[in-house]
Order: C-alpha cells, then sequence, then structure tokens
C-alpha cells in the first residue's frame, strides 16, 4: 500500500528515528513538512496518510478519493474532520497514552524548579557568590518542601492520574477536578474553582474543547493564593493568554510554566513573552526519545491492526 507521511520532521527533526520501521508497512514518501496548499499533492494517490498536525479537511480528502486510512502522531485528532471521515468510510486512528510518563515528568520538572531554585543556586554559584560566602552553607533565595503542598489537577486522565501519583509519592495533598466524577478515586474530587482556591500547584491534563477553550482566565486566576504556580501542558487554547499575563505581572499569582502556547510555533507578540515568572518550553514534554519511538510504534501497530480488520484507537 502507499502511505504519505506529510510532516515527518515534527516527530524526528532530531533524525534519531529511522523511517525503515513505516518502510516495512508499504510503499512510503516522506514529507518533511507540509503547507495547507501543498497537502493534496503531497498526499496524490496514498492509500494511508500519516501526519501529526496537518489539517486534514473535506476538501483534501475529496481531493484524494485514494485514501482509505488517516494514522495521527498524536492523541489530539482535532486537525481532521473526522466525521466526514466516517462519510466517506476513511479509518482515522489516534495515538493514545504515549506520553503519560514524559508529561507527568516535565510537569514535575516544573514543579521542583519552582520549589527548589537550581536555576538561581547555579547562578549563583556561577557568578562566585558561593566562593564570597561566610558561611558553609548560601541559601539567600527561599525554597520549600513538596510534601504538605495542595496539588489539584484539573484533568483525571492517564496523565493526570500519573501526576497524582507522583505527586502523593512527594507527601503532596492531591486535588482532582474533572468532568466526570471517577469510580474509586483515592483523592479529594471538587470543583475548578475549590480545586484552584486550594491549589499550591495548579496543573492542567485536559482536552481542548468549546468547554475548556479560555478556561485558565481572570476569574479562575483570582480564585488561587498568591504564592501558588500554574502549570500547563495540556494544550495552549486552554488559557487566555492576555488574562494570564495580567496575573502574572500584578502577583496574583506567583509563576507559571508552560509548554503550550495558543500560537505554535511562537508568536513573537505574545503577551507572555519576556515576564521572569512565566517559564515557557517549545512543547518538549512530549518529546523524549523513548517517548517518540513509543508513538511511532503505537502508529504502526495501529496499520497492522487495520490492515487485519481490526483497527484499534479509531476515534471515527
Amino acid at each position: 500500500m502507499k502511505i504519505a507521511v506529510l510532516d515527518w520532521y515534527t516527530v524526528n527533526n532530531s533524525g534519531d528515528i529511522p523511517v525503515s520501521q513505516l518502510e516495512e508497512l508499504g510503499d512510503v514518501r516522506v514529507f518533511s513538512l507540509t503547507s495547507p496548499g501543498e497537502t493534496a499533492a503531497n498526499i496524490g494517490d496514498a492509500e494511508i496518510v500519516l501526519c501529526n498536525k496537518v489539517l486534514i479537511t473535506r476538501e483534501v480528502m475529496d481531493a484524494c478519493p485514494d485514501i482509505k486510512y488517516i494514522g495521527l502522531f498524536a492523541t489530539g485528532f482535532n486537525n481532521v474532520d473526522i466525521e466526514y471521515a466516517a462519510e466517506k468510510g476513511i479509518t482515522v486512528c489516534n495515538a493514545g497514552q504515549y506520553s503519560t510518563n514524559a508529561v507527568a515528568q516535565q510537569t514535575f520538572a516544573y514543579i521542583l524548579d519552582h520549589f527548589s531554585r537550581i536555576r538561581e543556586y547555579d547562578k549563583a554559584v556561577r557568578n562566585g557568590e558561593w566562593e564570597r560566602s561566610p558561611a558553609f552553607s548560601y541559601f539567600p533565595v527561599p525554597t520549600s518542601e513538596l510534601a504538605g503542598k495542595t496539588l489539584s489537577i484539573v484533568g483525571y486522565g492517564s496523565i493526570g492520574r500519573k501526576v497524582a501519583e507522583i505527586g502523593r509519592a512527594f507527601g503532596m495533598d492531591i486535588v482532582i477536578s474533572t468532568r466526570t466524577k471517577p469510580a474509586d478515586c483515592p483523592y479529594e474530587v471538587t470543583d475548578m474553582m475549590s480545586a484552584a482556591e486550594k491549589a499550591d500547584v495548579l496543573t492542567f491534563h485536559c482536552p481542548l474543547t468549546d468547554k475548556t477553550a479560555g478556561i485558565i482566565n481572570k476569574e479562575l486566576l483570582s480564585h488561587m493564593k498568591p504564592s501558588a504556580m500554574l502549570v500547563n501542558t495540556a494544550r495552549g487554547g486552554v488559557v487566555n493568554e492576555a488574562e494570564l499575563a495580567e496575573a502574572l505581572k500584578n502577583g496574583t499569582i506567583a509563576a507559571a510554566y508552560l509548554d503550550v502556547l495558543e500560537k505554535e510555533p511562537m508568536s513573537p507578540d505574545t503577551p507572555l513573552k519576556g515576564l521572569q515568572n512565566c517559564i515557557i518550553t517549545p512543547h518538549t514534554a512530549w518529546a523524549p526519545l523513548e517517548t517518540r519511538q513509543r508513538l511511532v510504534d503505537i502508529v504502526c501497530d495501529n496499520i497492522r491492526a487495520w490492515q487485519s480488520g481490526a483497527p484499534k484507537n479509531k476515534v471515527n
């Protein structure tokens, strides 16, 4: 079967994952990136289309009548018109739960950075401040233990559960806010505003939907403690960036750590740019080598399952 890979660069920009795994499944054409105007041409007569963020619209599907299967290098599938794909008999499969460990790990990298202040102390040592210290231990920047802090988690899917598990191991008090109350949840479950009020750390692990778009806004932030930190590794669209920037500037909350923004790559005019108490990483939480290899493994397994007549991770 003919396979078109439309944005391999987004999965493999370091060149550390061979394409041979895909080549075992069919005749593969690999495109580093695909602009909207190139999508139909790059797909051509391929029966299998693999992509991460390329938009697969009804116009693209109409222009490429040979498409039978769309596989996503992602958990999210909002870049594909899945309803129209179903109408045309095109199977769409995503790659769920490949990044749970990596995203939970980065969430705690942020939390530990904030409470342990490793970057500030490394800078102090490099600047010779410890050498000039009159005592053996030099700690002008306050640090805090995680034990006893309240970790409020919005979203209780696989990532939210893993974050809760790690937080409990650190001795944190766990509060969960989720749309549907989970069965047998060992933690306190409450509404989002109450979770925000209790939080020393408020972290988001929910999908971007009509109901979650912009939920990190002035009202929510006003319920948080001035000493609290915000973490978002979910989707940039859950944040009202202008209102978060204002909250950070006026001390409504202490800090924000963000791996995702509303516009990606980052727009030079984002209101969050340059704020000292806003740490931004370029959508890297999902990107460890092991995580990306697992992603490719899942995508390949999905294709094999579909070819055998028993598709897995089908979203339409």
